[in-house]
């Protein structure tokens, strides 16, 4: 048995997939980058709201901003991670970097529909 964080992997599917300890090293630092991103953000932001309330004065109910922006920033930093991570499972898995080009048009097809393994229809 592998560990990966609190669960054990079994040794077959660690033998499978090489990058696993890899790929779950990054979701941590991931997870751990966007939590570190919403206490600091919201703490700074916090911060910066008491000091101009005393030069300009507005409700308390105001200071839920600096929640709701970091919160935003939190998820960004999260999503920007983990897609990195995702990178990194994709070329340690296929060795190839995913293409993430927005310029890549529909391909038209006039063969049959593909199917999958289980013999699914793919539309």
């Amino acid at each position: 048995m592998v560990n990966l964080g609190i669960t054990k992997v079994d040794d077959a599917v660690a033998a499978k997939h090489p990058g696993l300890q890899s790929y779950a090293a990054c979701q941590s630092r991931a997870f751990m980058k966007g939590t570190g991103t919403f206490i600091f953000g919201a703490l700074g932001l916090f911060a910066v709201q008491a000091a101009l309330r005393t030069k300009v004065p507005y409700p308390l109910q105001y200071l839920l901003i600096s929640i709701v922006l970091s919160s935003t920033a939190s998820y960004s930093v999260t999503r920007w991670e983990t897609q990195k991570c995702t990178d990194l499972w994709i070329l340690l898995e296929t060795g190839k970097l995913p293409d993430r080009s927005q310029s890549q048009a529909p391909k038209e097809e006039d063969s049959a529909p593909s199917r999958t393994k289980y013999g699914d229809v793919i539309e």
